[in-house]
């Protein structure tokens, strides 16, 4: 079974596939003359299918960015507000320029133009640069693999939480649903610890629960309302699996918690 380290490095390995595809479409949409003389030049008579065969740009990159940022947030972290800055507008621009020009602009088909004739000033070829900056950063992401430097820390944990959770699937298939639930609980305990950890939090608490976790988090502006809710969810089922008094959990309900903790080992960083 693959490590989620391998997982890592084939994830950074498609976003940056489909990152160059998608720079190809840029230049294309912003400059179709030009790009077409030079794929004619390498590819010949395959150029009109390769071009043909381009993502668009405007539908496919929402999907890319939002990939990317999850990668970036766990592997790159001290890059993440820079990767941002490239698509965002910035929240103090008075005036759109070249150097001002983002991502979201070249989404929302933003130019500037000027006098009778429209002359356009900036236009969307301003944003070619923002996503090479992007497509930087997300490299930087792979070669941090190859180097002595990269904490696998993270990634050690990452598969020993992986493996109790398919313990916990194990034991919920064979109706050991408290087991299940309690065992379940304890990785989304672990998980939100390094999250916290990971954010800088400070955890005064001899011994948090998840609910201490998921409220230092909120506190953080980690994770939104709808997130936190989500996840003190899972620990009222935690709870029911945990306590023997209460009554015996459902098959459903730790199915749900198991589910839960995977979605989010996954997407919380």
């Amino acid at each position: 079974m693959a490590s989620n380290l391998d997982r890592f490095k084939s994830d950074v390995a498609s976003l940056l596939k489909q990152g160059a595809l998608l720079l190809n479409a840029m230049q294309f949409d912003c400059h179709p003359a030009e790009f077409e003389t030079q794929v004619k030049k390498q590819l010949k008579a395959k150029a009109a299918d390769y071009i043909k065969d381009l993502p668009s740009f405007d539908n496919e990159y929402q999907r890319w960015y939002s990939e990317a940022i999850a990668l970036i947030r766990q592997v790159l972290p001290d890059r993440l507000a820079d990767f941002i800055r490239h698509y965002e507008k910035p929240k103090t621009r008075k005036e759109i320029s070249y150097e001002s020009y983002r991502i979201e602009d070249y989404l929302q088909g933003l130019q500037v133009t000027r006098g009778y004739s429209k002359e356009v000033v900036v236009g969307k070829y301003a944003a070619i640069p923002q996503f090479q900056q992007q497509l930087a950063i997300v490299s930087a992401a792979e070669a941090r693999f190859e180097s002595s430097l990269f904490d696998i820390k993270q990634m050690v944990q990452a598969d020993l939480l992986d493996s109790e959770i398919e313990a916990a699937e194990h034991l919920a298939k064979f109706k050991f649903v408290r087991a299940a639930g309690a065992i379940a609980g304890v990785v989304l305990e672990r998980h939100l610890s390094q999250v916290c950890g990971n954010h800088s939090i400070t955890v005064a608490k001899k011994s948090p629960t998840i609910a201490d976790f998921n409220e230092l988090l909120k506190s953080g502006g980690v994770v939104d309302l709808p997130q936190w809710r989500f996840i003190q969810h899972l620990a009222d089922i935690r709870n029911l699996c945990d306590h023997g008094r209460s009554p015996e959990p459902s098959s459903e309900q730790v199915a749900d918690l198991i589910a839960g903790v995977k979605k989010t080992i996954k997407t919380l960083y």
